[in-house]
Parts: structure tokens; sequence; C-alpha cells
């Protein structure tokens, strides 16, 4: 849902509640960086004890424990442990192509294993602590590595406990279909500015479901006639109120005080569920201890970063790692996360936990939380009962993700903190903390974009390793860790494209994330418009900005270092062993530059949103059609024609005809149409708008006109509320992915991108 910034944020009142908390969480937040920078200005200033201390340790670095040393053997004999480990996990990933639970225990055995074997490495034996300059961006650059590798960890663990619930839904169903559990549900819609044309396929969904005891209420947080008027037309309940607080919160807060039914099932403005929804989750809540079932949300229009790099039928949405992976994980650990749409809900267990949490701008998230709290259990079904729509713009897409990070931030200033709240078990904490230790992740991304360029700006060596030490310790981590990042999370994501998605808002989101650390209700909600359309390319700038300079800086950088290992070889055997290991060290950087340089070049054409000049989307959906062509002054007798459709919308569709023979149209000129969807008993009025030949058969373009009320709840059910018509796709191979990157920078989509044609901007495939 979107809300103004004025009215999504959190009252005075909650924020004066949670005042004692942030000052406590804010003022150890302080505490630790004045401590590291008061022990790091000590240094810097020679200060006896702390130079003492730091000498000790850089000693220890130079003689690490026996058993990390590199063994004394040839430099490919170095490869045996990787090969071993490569060639285990393929033939683990051969034979179990989708995680089973004897698979999964292998692989993530494997994983973290080489985790404490690199984390202890890197600990006890790369940290160069010889000067002040180089020991602080050393230890940096090691803590930035150990957020990420807490995180990372912490993942692993949990995905030895990973739930699939949909055989369980299967038998459960059979109850509900059969009428032996038919409890009654409200089913509500919030909204504030959505369009109405999106409001009106969402109600449309709704009352497509199969299942006879609802209610649907329209819940207009904006008090707009027109919106009154559709509830009207539509035939759904519609309700306000006369002010805006708590946002999307208050909003259900206040509709669930005036509905009466047994469940809730919240949709936001956007999303469409199909027809068997509640058939597919009602049957969970015979078990009285169930609160909640989440489903998986997905899109029926390809997100902005997709669409900008011309990849809309190659790549999965960004959302797809979190419902593929990090829920069903999450429902092992029994810390489900409530993703405020879709979801359906105990309305005993919700006024028990005090309605929808309303001192976050993540309301879903923390009701979720307290419900736990009380001892009910959340569930996961992954299972793609709806779809809704993505973000239309890069800049749609930053607004979202800053809101997340923000709203889930505000767990540590507020009382349902997971970390703290009385009644989570340990594992539900854990998996909590994760979560919140993913936006901290930002910060990372960031470090590791600046620190190559320390290399050649500060003569600085953070990370101090041997080619070898690289080989043994660094190489396997690396390599069985990208061999399987597909494989674990589903195939929803390859490592080098999560890369590419983590980098195109690292900067904001780092930003936001030390905001909300230091105050964490200073900004509400930002609007997330939904229903744009735009005819031409623009570049976000307030995006790019920050990733101009380190384009700049880090070729910058990448043309020093070049310069340096050029001469690497005249004077190597002649200059003291510390001069031989700042090259070596520059050898390293000048290779990370060139991979920052590459990612930063993807990510800035991801910044250009491409045109999308329709409001609606087409989807590649095939069904049988006739079309006749009534007689008229370009056509002395009336013409029947046969076909399929190739493209099909709520405004129109593509057919590909089995015959010759249909009249040419030029420039602006139609022709007025029937056109008979027969399997679905549709019958169209329309105009003929182009026509053509593609893939050898002609084709035609129709435009509908009139469309009646009853021709359009057909049509929504046809495009959006089909049983198991939303599909999971799989990503490229790592292989595939890196080629696809250098194909983007060569081919860059505003370059090279055919004329834009409405059945290219955004097609679902179904």
């Amino acid at each position: 849902m979107t809300t103004s910034s004025s009215e999504g944020r959190p009252s005075k009142h909650s924020q004066q509640q949670a005042l004692a908390k942030p000052q406590v969480t804010t003022v150890v937040l302080l505490s630790i960086i004045a401590l590291s920078g008061a022990i790091a200005a000590a240094w810097f200033a020679g200060q006896g004890t702390i130079s003492r201390i730091f000498a000790q340790l850089n000693a220890l670095q130079t003689s690490p424990p026996l058993w990390l040393e590199v063994p004394m053997v040839a430099g490919q004999y170095l490869l045996v442990p990787t090969v071993a480990l490569f060639v285990l996990v393929l033939v683990v990933m051969r034979v179990s192509p989708q995680p089973r639970t004897w698979s999964r225990a292998i692989v993530v055995t494997i994983l973290l294993m080489l985790t404490v074997r690199y984390l202890l490495w890197r600990s006890l034996s790369t940290l160069n602590l010889d000067t002040p300059l180089n020991g602080v961006f050393s230890l940096g650059l090691f803590f930035l590595e150990l957020l990420m590798l807490v995180s990372g960890t912490i993942q692993l663990l949990l995905m030895l406990r990973v739930r699939d619930r949909r055989r369980e839904a299967d038998w459960l169903e059979m109850d509900v279909r059969e009428g032996r559990y038919m409890p009654t549900v409200d089913i509500l819609i919030p909204t504030y500015n959505e369009p109405a044309f999106i409001l009106r396929r969402t109600v449309i969904g709704c009352q497509a479901l199969e299942y006879p005891n609802r209610t649907i209420y329209l819940l207009d947080d904006t008090r707009r006639p027109e919106i009154q008027a559709l509830a009207e037309e539509l035939g759904c309940e519609y309700m306000t109120r006369p002010d805006n607080r708590h946002a999307k919160a208050g909003n259900l807060n206040h509709a669930i005080a005036r509905t009466t039914g047994e469940f809730l099932v919240v949709f936001d403005a956007d999303f469409v569920p199909t027809k068997n929804f509640l058939h597919r989750t009602l049957g969970f809540f015979q078990d009285a201890k169930i609160a909640l079932v989440q489903t998986p949300q997905t899109f029926y229009n390809p997100d902005p970063i997709a669409r900008n790099l011309g990849l809309e039928n190659v790549l999965t949405p960004e959302e797809e790692v979190f419902y593929r992976q990090i829920q069903p994980i999450r429902d092992g650990a029994g810390s489900v996360i409530c993703s405020g749409t879709s979801f359906v809900l105990r309305r005993r267990a919700l006024e028990e936990a005090g309605g929808f949490v309303t001192d976050s701008l993540s309301e879903d998230y923390f009701t979720g939380i307290r419900l736990s709290a009380k001892g009910y259990n959340l569930i996961y079904l992954d299972e793609k009962l709806s779809a809704g729509l993505a973000a239309e713009n890069i800049a749609a897409h930053a607004i979202q993700r800053i809101r997340w990070a923000q709203g889930t931030l505000q767990a540590f200033f507020i009382h349902s903190n997971p970390l703290t709240i009385p009644g989570l078990r340990p594992l539900q904490r854990l998996a909590h903390l994760e979560g919140l230790l993913h936006w901290f992740t930002s910060i990372s991304r960031v470090g590791f974009l600046m620190m190559p360029l320390t290399y050649s700006f500060l003569q600085v060596i953070p990370l101090r390793a041997t080619a070898n030490e690289l080989l043994y310790f660094f190489f396997p981590y690396y390599l069985v860790q990208l061999s399987v990042f597909a494989w674990l999370n589903y195939r929803s994501r390859s490592a080098l494209l999560s890369d590419i998605y983590s980098l195109v808002l690292c900067f904001p989101l780092a930003l936001t994330v030390i905001q909300s650390m230091l105050n964490p209700f200073s900004k509400g909600f930002k609007v997330t418009p939904k229903g744009t359309a735009s005819d031409r390319y623009s570049f976000n700038w307030s995006l790019a900005t920050p990733l101009l300079v380190m384009f700049v800086a880090t070729a910058v950088s990448l043309w020093i270092n070049l310069g340096v290992c050029m001469i690497k070889g005249a004077w190597q055997a002649t200059v003291p062993p510390e001069v031989a290991m700042q090259v070596k060290g520059i050898g390293l950087g000048w290779i990370w530059s060139g991979y920052n340089l590459v990612m930063l070049g993807i990510a800035l054409l991801i910044l250009l949103d491409a045109p999308r000049p329709n409001l609606y989307d087409w989807f590649d959906l095939r069904r049988t059609v006739r079309l006749q062509v009534p007689q008229s002054s370009t056509t002395p007798h009336p013409q029947l024609f046969w076909g399929v459709t190739t493209m099909l919308s709520e405004v129109g569709a593509e057919v590909a005809l089995t015959q010759s023979g249909f009249p040419g149209l030029v420039g602006d000129e139609t022709i007025p149409v029937q056109l008979d969807i027969l399997e679905e008993g549709l019958v169209l009025q329309g105009q003929a708008t182009a026509s053509g030949i593609k893939d050898e058969f002609p084709t035609v373009r129709i435009s509908f006109e009139q469309v009646s009320l009853q021709q359009q709840r057909q049509l929504v059910a046809i495009l959006f509320c089909r049983p198991g018509q939303w599909k999971s796709h799989h990503t490229p191979s790592e292989l595939q992915s890196f080629m696809l990157l250098f194909r983007i920078l060569l081919r860059p989509r505003v370059l090279f991108a055919r004329t834009v044609d409405v059945s290219a901007i955004a097609v679902a495939k179904t």
C-alpha cells in the first residue's frame, strides 16, 4: 500500500512511548563508534600501550599457527581440496536437483566447515597491522566481511530446518471444498491513492474467489467519491474513516473493529488472488494454535531492474529469493514474516495481540512478532496464490526498499523488538536477528566498493595474503559457495545477479541504516506510485550520483594499479620484502577494482528507466479465437478468420491468424471487429488497429471497446485468477549470468533496443 509521508509515520504518542529505548540503543551504538575512534586516534598518535598491543597482534599475524600454514607443495596440488569439494557438491546437486533434507545437510555442512576455516585464516593470518593506516583499513575490511559472514552463517544454520507445506495443504483443502470447514471470512483491501482501474481489478479478483462465506471491504483512506462509486458498481462494501492516523495499520484496525468475520484476509490494492486462494489456506486454521498463513508475493509485471536491462523474460524478480528461500527456512524456525498482503489471519488471535502494530512503518512484520510472542504459530505456504504490481520505475523500487529497511530497523526501538520481547524461543530470535543484520550488509557492500581505492590512493594494503594462501584458503570457500548459491535458493537468483541487485541501492540503504539507528522515527512513508506510464527513457540522477563518483574513482584507481603492476617484474627482485608485498597487494587491488568497475557500469544502466507507455500489462496467453469483420465500405462482404491469441490484456489482444486475407491497415486506419474467445465463451467488440506478419503468420492487433462489467469480470478471471497460473522460473546459471552482464555492457538497451512496442513492454508469462 502507498501512503503520504505525512500520514505514514508513527504518531507522536507512539514515538514518545519508544523514547527510552531509542536513547539506550543509540547511546550504545555511538559509544562503540566513539571507543573505536579513540583507539584508532591513540594508535595514530603513537600512544604506548595501544601501539604495543597492536604490535603484538601484528606479530601474531605474521606467525600464524602451524595448522594455518600452506603445505609446502607445488601450486597445483593446493587446488586438490577445492577440486574434491567442488566435485562432491556437483555430484550431490546432480543426484538431488532440488534441495532435499539429506542433500541440503551435506552441502550446508561443507559450507559451514569452509566458512569456519576461512574465518580462522582471515582473523589469524591476513590482517595487516604493521602501521595504523594499514591496520584501520585492514580491521575495517575484516569487520565488514564478518558482518556478511555472520548473516550468511545464520542462514546456513536455519537451512537445516526447512518446511514445505504444500502436501499438507492438499489434504486440508478437501475439508474446505467439501464443506466440513466453512468459517466466515472478511477480505480487506486497504487503499490510499491507487487509481480506480487497479482497484477494480483487485475487487473483481476477490469476487471471483470460489468460496461463499466471504465479505469484501474496500477500505478507502482518501475518502474519494469515485472509489465509493466503484464499490457500489461492483457490489462490495465501502468503508472509510475521518482521519488517517497510523496509515495502513490504522486503516485495518478501524475496519476490524467494524467487521465480524472469523478470519481476515488482507490484499494490497494491486494484488489479485487466484480463485482457489481460500481453499488452499483456510484448512490450516483447523489447528487452533495457527494464527496466520502467509503466501508468497509474485508480480505480473517485470521489476524495473529487469526491464531497464532488457531482461524481462530472463531475470526473476528480486522478491523470489525471499519467498523461495528465506520464508521456508523461517517457517522451519517458527519465525515466518507477515508480508503485508496475501495472508489470512485469525481474528481472535489478532485481538489478543492488540490489533495491528501502529508504532512502526512495518506494521505487518511486528504484528507477526506479537502473535508469535503470544504463543501462536505463523506458517508459510510456498504457493503463488496471488499477483500484484512490482514497482514500475527504479525510484519507486528504491522508496519501497528504504521503507522496508527503516521499518524493520525500528525493531530496536519499540516494544515488539524480536530480540527482547517475552515469549519467543531462542531459535525464533536467531532467525529475526538474521533479518535485522541483512540490512546492515548494505554498509558492507559500500565498503567493498571503496576498499580497492585505498590500494592506489593511500598505498594501503588491507589484506596480507600470498597467492598460495588464496588458493588454499579463499578459493575453496568462494568456489563452493558460488557453485551452490542458486541451488540453495531453488534457482531464484545467481550470486552474480544478486550482487548487482544489492549494488544498485547500497548507498541509499546504507544511509537509511545509519539514520534509522540514530533517529528511527525521523521519516514516515513516502508514496510508492502505481499505475504510472512513461513514453521515454529517464535517468535517476539522485540514485546515480554516488555510483557515478565511485565509477570515476574506481576507473582512476584501476589505471594507477595497472601501471604499478606492469613494472612489477622489473623491480621485484631488487626491492625490500615490504615493498614487494605492497606490489602483490596492488595486484589484488586492480582485480578487485576491475570487478567493481564492471558492476558499477551495469548498475548505472539499471538507473536508466526504460519506457512503459501502456498502463495495462500484456500476457503471453494462448486462446483459440474467431475473428469476424463485418461488412463495411472497405470490406464489401462479412469475413471470418480463425486464429490464436499471442498476447492478451484487459484492453486488447494480438491474434496470429491461421489464414491470410485480413485487410491491410495503413497509418491510423482501423476496422471494427468482433473477437470470440472460444474456450472462455467471451465475445468482445473492438477495433483492429494494426496488422502485419510475425513468425511467418499474419497477425492483427485489436483494441477492445465498450467492455461491460460482466466481460471485464471474465477478462480478469482469465488473466489473473486461474489456479496454478503463476509459475516459478529459474534464474540463469553463474556462467550464463556472467555472459549476460557482458552482453548488457556491450549492447545496452538504450542504444540497441528496437522501437518501443506495447507487447514488449511488460509480458507476464503464465
